[in-house]
C-alpha cells in the first residue's frame, strides 16, 4: 500500500496572498525532492472574492497524479480569512490540523500584506520534514529582494506561534 500525499489547501480573499502561500509551500516542497502538484480556484479575486489553492506533496520516492484533492481529505487546512473557515471545514479528513489567522497579532508584523508568510511559518512547525533552510530559500525564491528581510521576520513570528511542544 502506498503511502498518502500531504494534501493542504490554502484559503482566502483575493489580495490576502494566497496563491503566494502556495508558491512557497510548493516550492519548499519541491526542493526538498518531492513531487508536487498545485491547483488554483480563483473567484472574484480582485474585488476581495475566494480565492483557494491546493498543494498535494507526494511522500519520499512518490507521484501525484492530480492536482486535486479529493473531499474529505485535507490534511491541513490554512486560512487567511476568518469568514471562510466554515466553509471549507468539511473538506478536512479526520486529524486534520486547521491553521487559523486569529492567532496572529498584525502589529507584530512589517506589513499586513505579510499574513501569508506568517501562516506559512505557523505551518512549518507541522511539516517538520521541511528543514527551515528550505523555507527561508522559497520564500525568497518567490518575492522581491525588497520583502525577504520583511518576510523572514514574518516568518519566524509565525513560527514562534506554531504547534505547541
Amino acid at each position: 500500500m502506498n503511502p498518502s500525499p500531504l494534501n493542504i489547501k490554502i484559503a482566502g480573499l483575493g489580495g490576502m496572498g494566497v496563491l503566494s502561500a502556495a508558491e512557497v509551500l510548493a516550492r519548499t516542497a519541491f526542493n526538498s525532492g518531492r513531487d508536487v502538484k498545485k491547483a488554483e480556484v480563483h473567484g472574484m479575486s480582485q474585488r476581495g472574492g475566494s480565492v483557494a489553492s491546493e498543494v498535494r506533496i507526494a511522500p519520499e520516492g512518490g507521484h501525484i497524479q492530480s492536482p486535486m484533492i479529493p473531499f474529505g481529505e485535507v490534511d491541513y487546512l490554512v486560512t487567511l480569512a476568518p469568514e471562510w473557515e466554515d466553509i471549507h471545514m468539511p473538506e478536512l479528513k479526520s486529524g486534520a490540523v486547521h491553521i487559523s489567522t486569529k492567532a496572529i497579532d498584525p502589529t507584530r508584523l512589517p506589513s499586513i500584506k505579510a499574513i501569508n508568510v506568517a501562516a506559512m511559518g505557523i505551518l512549518s512547525t507541522y511539516l517538520t520534514e521541511f528543514p527551515e533552510s528550505l523555507w527561508i530559500e522559497a520564500l525568497d525564491a518567490s518575492f522581491a529582494p525588497k520583502l525577504h528581510a520583511g518576510n523572514r521576520q514574518a516568518f519566524a513570528y509565525g513560527r514562534s506561534l506554531g504547534k505547541p511542544v
